[in-house]
């Protein structure tokens, strides 16, 4: 999985296909790192996660792991000169070697979806190994609802989505598997969910605890 071919357009392909939307996904459960000392960003990709957490939160010391050395440059650029302590590593992340310090809270956006089930309960498992036992997670990622329109909806978006990825990015996954189930495996509980886009798209708080 390689996004260095989409860097350089990533920003007008995300303002294009869904104005900021995306945005407010991914900043929905923002105001629960009050009090976060160690936050970790996987997957961060052009750093708009970043920018708002140490906007918010300039007292917390934030690591961004990302594969895409494309990627990553657009998102120091895009944080550069804003307040707060933020470490980027670029790495695969299941090749990344954790700090022995956990983490207090993790952030996953749009990650988690683009792996399938043997890999996700890897990944996920993971995350959840370099996390305090009071950990909050927070997931925004798309989603596919349970029945009806919705349903339908969602899987015609679902089967343009991975088909341009796995083209552009060789992305793995085929198709969206929900990480609910690997998260609870790992200690984590759903506090709140919003759905937005007919339940496209989705913003969830877990915790630990």
């Amino acid at each position: 999985m390689n996004f260095d071919r989409l860097a350089p357009h990533y920003d007008r392909l995300e303002a294009f296909t869904a104005g900021s939307r995306l945005q407010t996904v991914r900043t929905a459960w923002l105001g629960e790192l009050s009090g976060r000392r160690r936050i970790l960003s996987v997957g961060e990709g052009h750093g708009r996660f970043a920018a708002a957490c140490t906007e918010r939160f300039p007292g917390a010391a934030l690591t961004c792991v990302e594969a895409s050395p494309r990627m990553l440059a657009r998102a120091r650029e895009r944080t550069r000169g804003a307040p707060g302590n933020i470490t980027w590593v670029q790495a695969d992340f299941l090749s990344w070697t954790p700090p022995k310090e956990p983490f207090d809270a993790i952030v996953t956006c749009f990650f988690l979806d683009c792996f399938p089930p043997a890999q996700l309960a890897t990944v996920v498992a993971k995350l959840a190994g370099c996390a305090t036992a009071d950990a909050v997670w927070l997931v925004a990622d798309f989603a596919l609802p349970a029945r009806g329109p919705a349903r339908w909806r969602a899987l015609a978006t679902h089967a343009l989505m991975y088909g341009f990825f796995r083209l552009v990015t060789a992305l793995p996954a085929r198709h969206f598997t929900a990480p609910d189930a690997e998260l609870r495996r790992h200690g984590f509980r759903l506090e709140q969910r919003r759905a937005t886009e007919w339940g496209l798209l989705q913003s969830d708080l877990w915790r630990r605890g």
